[in-house]
């Protein structure tokens, strides 16, 4: 962000460019407002003038005093005033300086010079050369001359469903797939889960972040579309039965399948379930190895021909 208002005068840098903290990205043109510029330029003429009267007096004085004719306290007096309004106009002179070149004579690094704040790659310059362009202040953000970003330290942005953010924990590991990169897993660290939920869509979502470990197979660049994994639970060995497969007492809401008992002719069983991926869930008990289990919600493809009529009614 720039620190005095101007217009962009030269850019030397561009997208996709390695910086280090310090280096110019842009220089910036002030234009002065008149009327400061007018103020500013009476100041100075005012200060001149009581200056120049101001040492008229103070040589009077010194000559005075040397002949022993005023008192030392009257003198010393006349030096002090000369030396208050010798400051003064300096410092008339140095505001005038500012607001027509952005900063006082024997500044090193002026404020018309953008320098960068941090190292890292210039992901985005808005803006182009004689573009106008406000300085950051307590009101106002600035104009952003340039986003740079270090692209070896990546943070993995998501959402989650409030029905899920109860099983997470600071800490936990993710698996990152990218959009762009196919067939390719990032393991990361989740670093942060909000405090508050934000209303998406109907349904109140929690953000979460993570560290995303890279290596140097493929270059992962900022913006990236990715989804985590996050493992919450696991069960090695366990028996799992198809979710597919599971009914749900309207009373009860309690889970079961049928099991076949003789040829077409099912009991209902319930069941005892542990956790669940969303497609397959733990079976922790109801149901033996080698039973058949009714698959209840299978279509048959209808069979086309003489009775085309009768099949679909």
């Amino acid at each position: 962000m720039p620190q005095i208002a101007g217009i962009i005068e030269e850019i030397f840098v561009e997208e996709g460019d390695e910086v280090f903290a310090g280096d110019l990205i842009a220089k910036i043109k002030v234009v002065p407002n008149e009327q400061t510029l007018n103020s500013a330029e009476g100041r100075v003429k005012s200060a001149q003038i009581v200056m120049k009267n101001s040492k008229i007096e103070f040589e009077r004085n010194r000559a005075l005093f040397e002949k022993e004719i005023i008192s030392e306290q009257e003198f010393n007096s006349s030096e002090l005033r000369y030396n208050q309004d010798m400051q003064n106009l300096e410092n008339a002179e140095s505001d005038l300086q500012i607001i027509k070149l952005g900063s006082a004579g024997g500044s090193t690094i002026t404020n018309t010079n953008i320098r960068a704040t941090v190292s890292g790659t210039i992901l985005e310059i808005p803006v182009k050369e004689g573009d106008q362009v406000i300085q950051a202040n307590s009101f106002n953000s600035g104009t952003p001359i340039a986003t740079i970003a270090d692209l070896n330290k990546m943070i993995f942005e998501g959402q989650v469903d409030e029905g899920e953010v109860g099983k997470l924990q600071i800490g936990m590991p993710l698996i990152v797939t990218l959009g762009a990169i196919e067939d390719k897993e990032y393991d990361a660290k989740l670093r942060l889960i909000a405090p508050k939920g934000t209303e998406i869509a109907g349904a109140i979502q929690f953000k979460i972040e993570g560290d995303v470990y890279l290596d140097d197979e493929f270059v992962v660049r900022a913006g990236y579309s990715a989804n985590a994994s996050i493992v919450t639970d696991k069960k090695v060995d366990a028996i799992s039965i198809s979710e597919a497969l599971l009914q749900y007492d309207s009373k009860s809401k309690k889970p079961y399948v049928e099991i076949e008992i003789s040829d077409q002719k099912f009991e209902k069983r319930e069941v005892k379930l542990g956790i669940s991926d969303g497609v397959n869930a733990e079976l922790i008990s109801g149901v033996k190895q080698l039973e058949k289990i009714k698959v209840w919600n299978k279509t048959e493809p209808i069979k086309r021909g003489e009775d085309d009529s009768d099949s679909e009614k």
